[in-house]
């Protein structure tokens, strides 16, 4: 059990939190969520004793472990990803290299065999031979291939260490387990088996993740914070979401009929005060005006962006034919005589662990790279708008945000281009922001502004929910689905690749293409993947 009593911050005379009384119990996924700049992340870290609170204290069940997933990439590079891995559970590890530096000794003692045989016994106590290979199940079950287990951590990269680091939060059964944003730069195989992992997890998790899919699937309750507090609900994200929203609906039901409950009394008062034969009615109504006091209904702090891609032109039947694409990136063959053609009400969710390939196969197909071998041709009635991974260059620059959007613009009217800034939170002076010093979260609201301006009948999205906040991924979750022309995209939201695609192309590991009509769930249950999965799994330990 971790509790939060009477917790508060304050940075000069801005409160974070205010009395915040909470308590986490044994068995139970709690799904930390609000809105950008809530603190999230800081409650966290509240909780973990990295930053002291203000006021109140954070009370752990004596002798329980508590374990966080680590946002520093750096602090391992000298250890192998394995022991990374069992420094999950510092006593464990601890024992081991004291048992090591034992037997390592020339001139081995009596007190030395008297100490090891007391660090042996407890190493038998907490299950210490089974460390290396229960944390090499996790590094598998994260994508982390065995031959580079003892590969040191300053030599992956750094989807790799992302994986490492979250193995190692998760080693050693800790009796609390603090996660933020676990999800973030994992492939969705990886996250399923995470949410599996979670799933049967019997201790307390606290978690903050901006993917509602993985919340559902994970989290027995929701603990929300919004004016500076933290309140819980029982149930997954969908179920706070239903919640709350009912929370909201009725207070302003009640308040509104309480508004006609004082103005019916006020009509009263004002028609009859002056009349002696009603003067006791009128008195007594005032009595009962002076007890009804309307609910105080504060404006959250969450605030949703409102994304509408409207196509110019309408697309015709002809849309994109690829013919034998191949590209080979520092030696890696990641697109192998790929082949598909696209017709006018395709929505394709690309999949696979080989992030680059996605990427890749964007670049080609928005003309920023050209293939090795191959060549694709759109339809003469398309018009392309592509969202990269890497934004770096395009904000490298000094022009304000109005400024450089109107660029994109067939109306070069200042108000116009605001209008499309002020759907995605820009308000304001914020249009006049330079590029260069905006947040990730801002660049991706930028970015999908210019898509909207555009008007583009086909919208290539390479990864467009990271940075984003819940409220701007559900708002980008709808645009896509209504989007009337054809889509192109990767995602790690799940929620996101099931609700708007309905056609997958998965890219296997040697860069061939697996090409499936289906949802995305529908096609993980299919046979087909299933077989293929295993296939290329076999392929790579008989390499290895």
């Amino acid at each position: 059990m971790i509790q939060a009593s009477n917790v508060a911050l304050r940075f000069g005379k801005k409160a974070l939190f205010e009395d915040v009384n909470v308590k986490f119990t044994e068995g139970n996924c709690y799904g930390l969520i609000g809105a950008n700049g809530a603190g999230k992340s800081t409650f966290l870290k509240i909780l973990s004793g990295v930053i002291e609170p203000t006021n109140g204290e954070v009370i752990i069940t004596p002798g329980q472990r508590l374990s966080v997933l680590e946002q520093d990439h750096f602090k391992y590079d000298e250890f192998t990803a394995l022991d990374t891995v069992i420094m999950g559970n510092k006593k464990l590890y601890d024992i081991m290299k004291e048992k090591e530096a034992i037997y390592m000794k020339e001139d081995f003692s009596d007190e030395d065999g008297v100490r090891a045989a007391e660090l042996e016994a407890e190493f038998a106590e907490m299950d210490g031979w089974n460390a290396e290979s229960d944390a090499a199940t996790m590094l598998n079950g994260l994508g982390i291939d065995t031959s580079i287990h003892y590969t040191l951590m300053g030599d992956l990269t750094g989807a790799e260490k992302v994986k490492v680091l979250l193995a190692r939060a998760l080693f050693g059964n800790p009796d609390i387990l603090l996660l933020d944003e676990p999800t973030n730069h994992l492939d969705l195989d990886a996250i399923a088996w995470l949410e599996e992992f979670l799933i049967n997890f019997e201790n307390t998790v606290i978690v903050v993740s901006h993917d509602r899919y993985f919340l559902n699937k994970v989290c027995t309750q929701i603990a929300d914070i919004d004016y500076g507090k933290i309140q819980l609900f029982a149930g997954n994200y969908d179920f706070w979401y239903e919640s709350s929203q009912l929370i909201i609906k009725q207070r302003k039901e009640a308040n509104k009929k309480k508004e006609e409950q004082i103005k019916e009394l006020q009509d009263f008062i004002q028609r009859f005060s002056a009349n002696a034969s009603k003067s006791k009615q009128a008195t007594s109504r005032k009595r009962a005006l002076e007890k009804i006091e309307l609910d105080d209904i504060k404006p959250s702090s969450r605030k949703y962006p409102y994304i509408d891609f409207r196509p110019n032109r309408e697309i015709g039947n002809e849309v994109l034919s690829v013919e034998g694409l191949s590209k080979t990136i520092d030696g890696v063959k990641v697109l192998d005589n790929i082949s598909f053609t696209l017709n006018h009400d395709d929505k394709v969710a690309f999949v696979g662990a080989n992030e680059a390939a996605k990427t890749v196969l964007f670049q080609i197909l928005s003309g920023e790279m050209e293939p090795d071998e191959g060549e694709y041709k759109w339809g003469v009635t398309t018009s392309q708008s592509y969202f990269p991974k890497d934004n770096t260059k395009i904000f490298d620059n000094d022009l304000i945000i109005v400024d450089w959007l109107t660029q994109f613009s067939e109306i070069k009217d200042a108000t116009y281009v605001r209008g499309f800034l002020g759907r995605m939170l820009f308000a304001g002076e914020d249009g006049v922001k330079k590029m260069k010093v905006l947040s990730g979260g801002e660049k991706v609201r930028v970015l999908l502004s210019r898509m909207m301006i555009e008007g583009s009948n086909v919208l290539i999205l390479d990864e467009p929910t990271d940075h984003l906040d819940m409220e701007s991924i559900t708002a980008l979750n709808n645009g896509l689905i209504k989007f009337p022309g054809v889509l192109l995209f990767s995602s790690r939201d799940h929620q996101i690749v099931e609700t708007t695609a309905n056609r997958i192309i998965e890219i296997l590991p040697n860069g061939t293409i697996v090409d499936k009509m289906s949802t995305y769930d529908e096609y993980l249950e299919s046979d087909e993947m299933a077989r293929k999965r295993t296939v290329y799994d076999v392929k790579s330990d008989d390499e290895d």
